[in-house]
């Protein structure tokens, strides 16, 4: 069938002779077929429309190439899978008559050694069907020690198998029983960290606020203290005149214009500073000047008597 499929794709380019007067008739002769298996397997009810259906069951007067190609392969997939199922059906039919047949030696054989099974008493008649029964179970067609035997081994197999799997599974679900104990006992160290993080986060959040309450109370203050202070600077501003066309360039002006007068009355006033110990009268300041005169004299006579006492005191 999946060869046959292959050549079924209605976007295959259809063949030159797929529109050919051979290959409509044979597919009007497939189409008839089943429309003549459909009105006889319809029984009573389908022989009424039998004729109808061979009618619409064919092609029109003017079939497409494509379309006649596309349902003779279809009709030659459709008779490959009739002739396997007719070899297949005919080989099942010849095997069941050969169990018939040896069915009915085996019965014929049972009745003549008196073990028919009407003729059996009941516990034989439940053995026999406990040992069909097992037969049945382990697969065994034939009344062989090898093939229970056989069938023996191959349930030992399966039965190691599932044991196996069993213990496979039982170590699985034991480790995933411990994961998730484990998974439990994480997840409540984590719902207690949780808790423990909720209460901390709100004690935070309790400090920071009543911190933040006092730096507000504080920056509260202080802008009002700044308030009036900018005040006050306003006030004063105004009171020494300023103005703003004063600005930084200005002040830096007149801050080097003050250092310029500075250093030019630096020598005035220390000339003046010179003159703060004389009195302000002039007689009082002649005065002065005699009295320093005759200080000036004495020292410098006692510089001489000095000077004479140390000559003499060398020549001796």
């Amino acid at each position: 069938m999946d060869h046959a499929a292959e050549h079924l794709d209605p976007t295959a380019p259809a063949p030159a002779s797929a529109s050919s007067s051979a290959a409509v008739a044979e597919v009007n002769a497939w189409l008839a077929s089943l429309a003549a298996e459909a009105g006889s397997g319809g029984g009573a009810g389908g022989r009424g429309g039998g004729s109808g259906a061979a009618a619409e069951l064919s092609l029109g007067p003017d079939p497409t190439p494509r379309g006649v190609a596309y349902l003779r392969a279809l009709a030659a997939a459709s008779q490959a899978r009739s002739r396997a199922a007719g070899i297949a059906a005919a080989g099942l039919r010849a095997q069941a008559s050969e169990y018939r047949a040896e069915a009915a030696r085996l019965r014929e054989a049972l009745e003549r050694a008196g073990l028919a099974r009407d003729a059996l008493p009941p516990p034989a008649a439940a053995a026999a069907r406990a040992v069909a029964a097992v037969a049945n179970l382990l697969a065994i067609r034939d009344t062989e020690m090898s093939s229970f035997v056989v069938a023996s081994a191959d349930l030992s197999l399966r039965r190691a198998e599932v044991e196996e799997k069993r213990d496979k599974v039982h170590k699985e679900s034991k480790a995933l029983l411990d994961y998730t104990r484990k998974a439990i006992n994480k997840l409540t160290e984590l719902k207690k960290m949780l808790e423990k993080f909720k209460n901390d986060v709100e004690k935070q959040q309790a400090e920071q606020m009543t911190d933040w309450q006092t730096k507000l109370v504080m920056m509260d203050s202080k802008e009002r203290q700044y308030i009036l202070q900018v005040s006050n600077y306003k006030a004063m501003l105004n009171r020494v005149g300023y103005t703003p066309e004063i600005n930084h360039g200005v002040l830096m002006e007149m801050a080097e214009h003050k250092k310029d007068l500075e250093r030019k009355t630096k020598p005035i006033a220390d000339t003046l500073r010179s003159y703060q110990d004389l009195p302000p009268d002039k007689a009082l300041a002649a005065l002065a000047i005699e009295d320093k005169k005759r200080q000036y004299a004495a020292a410098e006579k006692y510089l001489e008597d000095v000077l004479q006492s140390a000559l003499t005191t060398t020549g001796l």
